[in-house]
């Protein structure tokens, strides 16, 4: 079992460009310069059934869908709008969206932008007690776009690496993550629907803490280690083999890069897997056996999250209700296609795949994750991750 030393990473570096906030952004790990459905449903491949990213904005759905059953829309508004934290519209001043899609299949597939926060923080940094966004106060650690097929019969939840490099509306070229930090969900949102061209319906924002609290509520994950890796940056060794991860040790293993081939992809890749994981080996079994459990877990979402406030519970509810026959197993995990790593200035950068990406972008606007999961099994991510 890996030894616990610290969850912070040092300081240092030129990761952000403090000039541009009314606030100094948090300052950069050193990690930074690592180089390193329409219907009827087609078949999907193999690897399309796999679920693969340790945020507990993906899992809602699923909490969501207990909720339902253990007493239905009033019981959910009850448990949830007593806690959760909602965000002050952040569509309300974007300007030159992509259209939301009216006709076909595409009209009922839902976008749901889910953001990880970097802050290091004793107590939630966000959720019903916790404060709002501040400039330069955090950046988005971890970046996921969660596609719900129109037919509700299968979820892809797409990565973007926080180092790739991209136009940030009103700032120029820089880091997707640096966007947070600048302007919040809103300008977060309009850098990824320009990035993208593909509508955000909702926004979530989990914390890292959040986290750390699902991954002990449900007893733990066991995940498997293929080959003895060193993380300098924390002091801990991974011995190949199995572990069963509480929450502390599972920051450890889903935020690691050092030692890692290709460092923050590497690291993506293993948040995608600890998830599947979970899913498959925790929730979807022990809520089957125990749906009480949901109320720990919803308690749990509202204390760490925020969404934003044109998700009513209502909306919620249907939607969860529309989810009915969405197993793990429809769910697909990948990252979004790049052409390796690179320089800019005394940036490390992660640079994005123009072709590929404006073909996975294509497929999601168009609701065709199946059909593009099928030519594309090299992106998706395997059972087992370094």
């Amino acid at each position: 079992m890996a030894s616990i030393w610290t969850l912070e990473e040092g300081s240092g570096g030129s990761d952000t460009p403090v000039a541009l906030l009314e606030h100094p952004p948090v300052p950069p790990d050193p990690a930074q310069s690592d180089p390193t459905h329409s219907d009827p449903a087609p078949d999907r491949p193999r690897g399309w059934r796999r679920a693969r990213k340790p945020l507990i904005g993906l899992l809602v759905c699923l909490l969501l869908l207990g909720a339902v059953a253990l007493g239905g829309a009033l019981w959910l508004h009850a448990k949830v709008d007593g806690s959760i934290q909602r965000l002050p519209d952040p569509f309300a001043e974007l300007a030159d969206r992509p259209a939301k899609p009216t006709s076909g299949s595409a009209a009922d597939a839902m976008n749901i932008l889910v953001l990880g926060t970097d802050t290091r923080s004793d107590t939630p940094t966000t959720g019903a007690e916790a404060p709002g966004w501040k400039p330069g106060q955090a950046r988005s650690d971890t970046m996921l776009l969660v596609h719900l097929d129109g037919d509700r019969r299968g979820a892809s939840v797409i990565s973007i690496p926080r180092d790739a490099w991209v136009d940030i509306p009103g700032h120029g070229k820089g880091k997707v993550s640096w966007a947070y930090s600048f302007g919040g969900p809103s300008l977060t949102i309009e850098t990824v629907e320009k990035m993208t061209d593909v509508r955000v319906d909702h926004v979530a924002v989990v914390d890292w803490d959040g986290f750390r609290a699902l991954t002990d509520a449900i007893g733990g994950v066991d995940i498997e280690i293929p080959k003895t890796v060193y993380d300098s940056a924390r002091g801990v060794r991974w011995e190949a083999g199995r572990h069963h991860l509480d929450g502390d040790e599972a920051l450890l293993y889903v935020r690691q890069r050092y030692g890692l081939r290709d460092g923050d992809l590497d690291r993506v890749a293993r948040q995608q897997a600890f998830l599947r994981t979970l899913l498959e080996q925790t929730l979807e079994q022990e809520l089957r056996k125990d749906p009480a459990r949901v109320l720990d877990l919803l308690t749990l979402f509202g204390e760490h999250a925020s969404v934003d406030d044109d998700w009513s519970t209502t909306q919620m509810a249907r939607l969860a209700a529309s989810l009915r026959n969405l197993r793990t197993g429809d769910i697909s995990y990948l990252t979004v296609p790049t052409d390796g790593t690179g320089m800019v200035g005394d940036q490390s950068v992660v640079r994005l795949d123009p072709s590929r990406d404006r073909s996975l972008w294509r497929a999601v606007r168009e609701d065709r994750m199946p059909q593009w999961a099928a030519d594309n099994q090299d992106l998706l991510t395997p059972d087992v991750v370094r």
